[in-house]
Formats: structure tokens, sequence, C-alpha cells
């Protein structure tokens, strides 16, 4: 799950931080100082979970839930994150998922980032059925600027913007990755040094559907299985040409499914 913390104290951010990333299957994008940079900060990354300080120097936590709405595109979990507990009423009025108390209680931040995996799972099983949808069309044309050609020359047409495309032949695609900067997807190419960056309206069940060994990993990454050597500390490892990349992780949500695709010995 991709995490943005926004703590004006910049220890006590970076504590937290330190734990998600070593003890969970998280990522934590950044950690903002106060609450206008955080706003910017989950306006680019459009987080899964955003841990929140109640008490920011420029406005107050509570009244930056109500804020919030403007800035997210897609579902976000709100973690209030206070030293007092006069808050959490309140918080929980405003629709926030839990509440964290300073200092940090680890089996209280166990049992909170569990209920947030069991949402994740949830929102996973929702993505499921609309990717079992997406594969029933995969030999039609796709929605959102994204073609599979139904010729036999096995060549995919990528729109890069309204009226530019790129052809690219399917057995040279190594994976398709979310960048959080520009939100869009890009796609990495044998024959070509850049990744190629896609329309934003491209969505991950319209890759998925380009063809059945394009498999999801994390919510950042569609790998082309028919490269994938091996996973190592849930870190993906490729055949050349693309033997370089080693940043893409399998997430815990997706690992099941990818380790179901093949034969375990």
């Amino acid at each position: 799950m991709k995490v943005v913390i926004i703590d004006d104290d910049k220890s006590s951010g970076k504590a937290l931080a330190d734990l998600l990333e070593t003890k969970y299957d998280m990522e934590v994008l950044g950690c903002a100082l106060c609450g206008l940079d955080g706003l910017a900060m989950v306006n680019r990354y459009q987080p899964d979970v955003l841990f929140l300080d109640v008490q920011l120097p420029d406005v107050n936590g509570l009244d930056f839930l109500d804020k919030l709405s403007g800035f997210v595109h897609r579902r976000c979990q709100v973690v209030m994150y206070t030293a007092y507990d006069e808050y959490i009423l309140t918080a929980f009025r405003k629709q926030a998922f839990d509440v964290l108390l300073k200092p940090i209680n680890p089996q209280e931040l166990d049992t909170i980032v569990r209920r947030l995996e069991k949402e994740a799972e949830k929102e996973a099983g929702k993505e499921l059925v609309a990717e079992k949808e997406a594969e029933k069309e995969a030999e039609r044309v796709v929605g959102a600027g994204v073609k599979n050609a139904p010729v036999a020359n096995g060549k995919l047409l990528f729109y890069t913007n309204s009226v530019d495309f790129r052809l690219v032949d399917k057995e040279n695609v190594c994976l398709f990755q979310y960048n959080h900067e520009v939100r869009c997807w890009e796609v990495v190419v044998a024959d070509n040094r850049k990744p190629i960056r896609l329309k934003r309206s491209v969505k991950s069940t319209d890759l998925l559907a380009l063809a059945p060994h394009f498999m999801q990993v994390n919510q950042k990454f569609i790998v082309n299985i028919n490269y994938l050597i091996e996973v190592v500390d849930n870190v993906c490892h490729f055949y050349p040409p693309f033997d370089e990349i080693d940043y893409v992780k399998v997430g815990r949500l997706y690992r099941k499914k990818l380790i179901d695709r093949f034969l375990s010995i």
C-alpha cells in the first residue's frame, strides 16, 4: 500500500515511516511537515493510506479532513495520528478510518495495519472481478486509449496522446509501471531506452486485458511473466535485456495469485 505521512514532528514521522516500511508491506511516498505541503503531496501521489497528525502548524488536522476530498481521485484511508485522545470521537465523525495515539504502541499499529490490509483485500477482490471481465474482452479493442491490434503481427498500439501512437511488439514488453508524478501508466519495452508514457485514462484492467502473460504484482507494476526468472526477497528478476531492472517488488496481496500461475515443486 502507498502511504503519505503528515506530521510537523520530523523525527516522529520518520519513526512511523521506518516502522511501516520495515515491518509491513507499505511504501511511504513522502512525509510532509505541514498541511499545505501535505495536500500537495496527497494530490501528487494519490496514496492508499494517509497518516495525519491533528496539530499542524498551518491547519488543524480535523479541518484538513474536510478539504481532503477535493484532492484525492481514489479511495484513501485516513488514520489520525495524535498524542491527544480527546480528538478521537471527532475524527471518527469526520470519517477517519482509525486513530493512532502517540507515542506509537506497536500492537495498536499492528491492529490498524491489519484492518487496512483487510480493506485492501476487499478492493483487490473487486479489481480481480474487473480483471476477469477485462480478460474476456482481450481480443477486441479495449478502451481508454489502448488497443490490442487484432492482426497476426502481434503488435500493440499504444496511444501516447489524443493523436500520436507507438507500435510495440507484444513480446518486447517487460512491464507496465505507474508513474506517480504524472499519474499515468508507462510501458517498458526492449527497443526503447525510456519508458513510453501512456494516456492518463489508461487503467490497469486495460493493460491486463492485452495478454494473459501480463500479471499485476503490486499496485504500481504489471509484469510480463515470460521474462520473469525469479523472485528474491519479494524483488522480481528478469531475463535479458531487462536483467538490470531490480525495483519491482511483489506485494503481499498479489503474491499468491502470481505463484498460482506456475507449477510448484
